[in-house]
């Protein structure tokens, strides 16, 4: 056995040649990949993805050889190489990892979502994004079991695991029953193409796009910068809208309450020339009709259509504030209004003169009228139903003092 002056001035010196020697191949691999980068983007991906995992790989593995040649025969070794060995499988974990997130990286970057007609890019990346994260939790799964049974009563425990399996997977399926659930209508959500990220859904009467599917939930961004968070169950047992489940284009109306002189064709005309002013009209389809006309009222509709939501909520306020400003200054009497007829007239002169009259030109003709024609009512066309109508007139007796001859009654109508 050497002494141990001897092993540990081994060991610095194998120390030395170890980052030495780490510094020149990881230099020299990023100098080729840094060449290649400037004729080839996936390069600088690369650099950014794979550069301190690689690099931390070499330096393990390089103490691992220096402790190897400094100590061969020490009682603590088969210790040390223990620890050496837990640490290379998690680099190599987050080695391949990283080397994951690069290719979805490169599948990513050719599926752009930022142009038009992103309906394919989109169902893509959402795919890409779950599968990365899949493969991920994978790695990272048989990297913790390989690490576990490195260690010999781990290794005997598992053993004992699988002979009672069955047990043991009912037992965890009964105790993970919603985690799994989400898991697989996470993965359902992936590929059956219900969603996708940046599609745009109404949920919980809420408007809003889609940021981000993970295997558990999906974050919806809403219109007014909040996010809403909601398990991937529930995209796969409740009901919603999805506004870009197969195009952008959508079809938005706007309705008006008008009085009944209003013009739809004038409006026709107006409504053709507001939408040759705007670029928020895709031309695919503009109409206006009169859907209703009941309570006084005119219910009138403009359909206009548009290349997306956003597009299309700006569009439907842009024509509605322009139609109100067209009624306001040239059409007022199309605005809405409520009508009320009033009757001027004092009721107690019409009963005096009703009273008044001759029998001959009072008489009815007969159970409807009389016999000009007129026709006799609860409250009107015969003294009667005069008299009646006073008592529905607020009429209010005054009574004169005692000292007069003649009292009689007065009325005072309001």
């Amino acid at each position: 056995m050497s002494p141990p002056w001897q092993s540990w001035t081994t060991f610095a010196v194998a120390l030395l040649a170890v980052v030495a020697g780490v510094l020149i191949v990881s230099a020299t691999a990023s100098a080729i990949v840094r060449a290649i980068a400037r004729h080839r983007e996936w390069a600088t991906i690369l650099i950014a993805r794979v550069r301190w995992p690689f690099r931390v790989a070499l330096l393990v593995v390089g103490l691992w050889i220096a402790v190897a040649a400094a100590f061969p025969e020490q009682d603590w070794r088969p210790a040390m190489d223990h620890v050496f060995l837990i640490a290379l499988i998690s680099v190599g974990a987050w080695l391949v990892c990283q080397s994951i997130l690069f290719l979805t990286d490169l599948g990513m970057r050719r599926y752009r979502i930022d142009v038009a007609d992103n309906r394919l890019a989109r169902r893509a990346r959402t795919q890409l994004l779950v599968v990365r994260r899949l493969v991920v939790v994978a790695v990272i799964v048989l990297a913790a079991g390989a690490i576990l049974f490195t260690f010999d009563s781990v290794r005997a425990l598992g053993a004992s695991l699988l002979a009672s399996a069955g047990i043991v997977s009912i037992v965890a399926g009964l105790a993970a029953q919603s985690v799994l659930a989400n898991l697989f209508a996470g993965i359902q959500l992936a590929f059956s193409d219900a969603i996708r990220v940046d599609d745009v859904v109404v949920v919980e009467g809420e408007w809003g796009r889609i940021e981000e599917i993970t295997l558990n939930y999906v974050v919806v961004g809403l219109w007014d910068d909040r996010r809403l968070v909601l398990p991937c169950t529930y995209f796969t047992s409740q009901p919603f809208e999805n506004w870009t489940r197969t195009t952008s284009e959508l079809l938005g109306s706007v309705e008006f309450d008008l009085d009944w002189r209003v013009s739809p064709a004038a409006m026709r005309e107006h409504l053709d020339s507001v939408l040759e002013r705007t670029e928020l009209w895709d031309g695919r389809a503009k109409v206006l009709q009169v859907t209703d006309a009941v309570g006084g009222l005119v219910r009138v509709r403009i359909l206009v259509t548009a290349v997306d939501a956003p597009t299309l909520f700006d569009l439907r306020c842009y024509v509605r504030e322009e139609m109100v400003h067209w009624i306001q200054q040239t059409r007022p009497e199309a605005e809405p209004a409520q009508r009320l007829l009033l009757q001027r007239g004092d009721a107690g002169e019409r009963a005096d003169a009703a009273a008044s009259a001759s029998p001959a030109s009072t008489a009815p003709n007969g159970p409807h009228g009389s016999g000009d024609g007129e026709r006799s009512g609860l409250f009107t066309g015969t003294p009667e139903a005069e008299e009646r109508a006073l008592q529905f007139t607020q009429s209010v007796p005054i009574v004169r003092p005692a000292d007069d001859a003649a009292p009689e009654p007065a009325r005072a109508t309001s």
